[in-house]
């Protein structure tokens, strides 16, 4: 047996057993992927996958188990590569850090120049997608650190820990009739059309949440997954914007000059709380612990060490 067959079979799993996809993912040919399965399930003597003709139908209960194997075997083995780099390359190489539109956009610009600047030789690749996209990179290895308001404590492959909490804001024309309100209601924000995010992104699941628990039926003229494009459309007069705080901070300090006026709703909405998402059991590199350390003070090497080895809630912080 070989890690390429090992790979072959973690890569069937992953993508669904579709054995097209899976070599696709590996570069190689399906009749190559199929053949060295099928060698490895020789060797080991049983079966890994039951079939229906050619195809894949299923991972049977042996089958379970040496997928599990595999897991970890390859997972012990990205983690050798991390130990070899640590020490060879002097805090050097890559980190892949995996997010949402809005946290690459206006949250970890400053952090990644901070990075950037203790650790001049490690290079940084942004991988950008909706919260559950983010997950599955990091439980893929794509990436070694996630971060977004949504989905990441649900995988119980990672290990999460809580990074900041944010608030959505209500971005209006400096003339709408909202702007001049002390107190606005959700009763107020429900009765006008309404531009926000998808329903998977940006803390979009307290919105509906809010609404929902009033028993109010809002009005969505545009979805989105950028605040820029919130923003746009809220200028050109289709509706009542709702987006995250660190998202319209440059309108909010402006004041209204730009036409735009934003306004809390924390109130309306609750709370946000962005997380950042490891795999369980990774090795993490030392510019890895420096990097959550400039993501929040309360994200210290101890912290993250410890949750890493399993000892650690969200009341620790």
């Amino acid at each position: 047996m070989n890690l390429h067959q090992f790979r072959f079979v973690q890569e069937a799993v992953r993508h669904n057993l579709n054995l097209t996809e899976a070599a696709k993912a590996l570069h190689t040919s399906q009749p190559g992927v199929s053949k060295a399965i099928i060698e490895l399930e020789q060797e080991l003597g049983i079966e890994i996958f039951t079939r229906h003709g050619k195809r894949l139908k299923r991972v049977t209960e042996p089958g379970r188990h040496v997928v599990s194997s595999i897991d970890l075997i390859l997972r012990e083995l990205g983690n050798l590569k991390r130990i070899g780099e640590q020490y060879s390359q002097e805090d050097s190489g890559t980190l892949s850090i995996a997010t949402t539109h809005t946290q690459a956009r206006y949250v970890l610009p400053e952090k990644v120049a901070s990075l950037r600047t203790s650790f001049p030789k490690v290079n940084v690749s942004l991988h950008q997608g909706a919260p559950d996209q983010v997950a599955r990179m990091v439980i893929d290895e794509i990436a070694e650190i996630g971060i977004a308001t949504e989905s990441l404590a649900s995988y119980p492959e990672l290990v999460t820990l809580p990074c900041y909490e944010w608030q959505h804001m209500l971005v209006m024309p400096v003339e709408h009739p909202l702007a001049s309100r002390t107190r606005i209601t959700l009763e107020d924000v429900a009765a006008e059309p309404l531009i926000t995010y998808h329903p998977s992104f940006t803390g979009r699941t307290k919105i509906d949440a809010a609404f929902a628990a009033r028993k109010l039926q809002p009005r969505i003229a545009l979805e989105a997954i950028d605040s820029d494009v919130i923003t746009t459309y809220v200028r050109l007069g289709l509706g009542l914007g709702i987006a995250a705080e660190m998202a319209v901070r440059d309108l909010q300090q402006e004041g209204g000059k730009s036409g735009l006026v934003v306004r809390p709703a924390g109130h309306l909405f609750g709370q946000n709380m962005t997380r950042v998402a490891f795999k369980r059991s990774a090795y993490l590199r030392n510019f890895v612990y420096t990097f959550t350390e400039l993501l929040s003070d309360r994200l210290s090497r101890q912290t993250v060490e410890r949750a890493m080895g399993g000892h650690f809630t969200d009341s620790d912080i």
